[in-house]
């Protein structure tokens, strides 16, 4: 059954100047499920400081500690990010739609997923987890109606949400290249908002 055209799954919501608030101050959420009851998304172009993959795995026990830990290069090469403010403790894999646990991997659309269980990460490491993906700690939370009310203040544009800007553009180019998709530059948008 399709969702409504007026619920946001698998959007960017790109934070105007207005919000000032350091975990939502220039972010790009990618949401990953919005409906009548609120919305949940994921920061994705904040890094998480001085945390990396291997550390994390090694932390999780899902890889031994020692030096002899040889990630598989698509591993090596993914960053923990700062998903958002709540439950910072727990991790959250979104993911390219070649990857799917059954019971466990909340599919957004056709060529995104999502999944927050260890699994992902064993899968990850061993070389055998999905060919795109990004691990985020913490996540951003929105009760029923707050969402549409932040966007209709001026708070947040939406946006398509290619794969290439979530999976292969560096985190700090993100903001940039989210409102690309909208034909802007970070320049164009103004800290004051009206109404017509």
């Amino acid at each position: 059954m399709p969702l409504s055209p007026t619920y946001l799954d698998g959007q960017f919501l790109i934070a105007m100047p207005t919000i000032e608030d350091g975990s939502f101050a220039r972010a790009v959420v990618y949401l990953c499920a919005h409906s009548a009851d609120g919305a949940m998304g994921l920061i994705i172009n904040k890094p998480a400081p001085e945390i990396s993959l291997k550390d994390l795995l090694v932390q999780l026990d899902v890889v031994p500690d020692g030096d002899e830990i040889r990630l598989p290069r698509s591993a090596q090469a993914m960053m923990v990010l700062q998903g958002g403010p709540v439950e910072t403790g727990r991790g959250f894999v979104l993911h390219s739609s070649d990857y799917h646990l059954e019971n466990s991997t909340l599919p957004i659309n056709e060529d995104i997923s999502l999944t927050a269980t260890l699994e992902v990460l064993k899968a990850i490491a061993e070389g055998r987890g999905p060919e795109h993906a990004l691990l985020a700690l913490g996540y951003a939370g929105w009760a029923p109606g707050q969402l549409e009310a932040e966007i209709q203040t001026n708070g947040w544009l939406t946006a398509d949400a290619p794969m290439e800007v979530i999976f292969e553009v560096a985190p700090d180019l993100r903001y940039a290249r989210a409102l690309a998709v909208l034909g802007l530059e970070p320049g164009h948008l103004s800290h004051s908002f009206g109404r017509a």
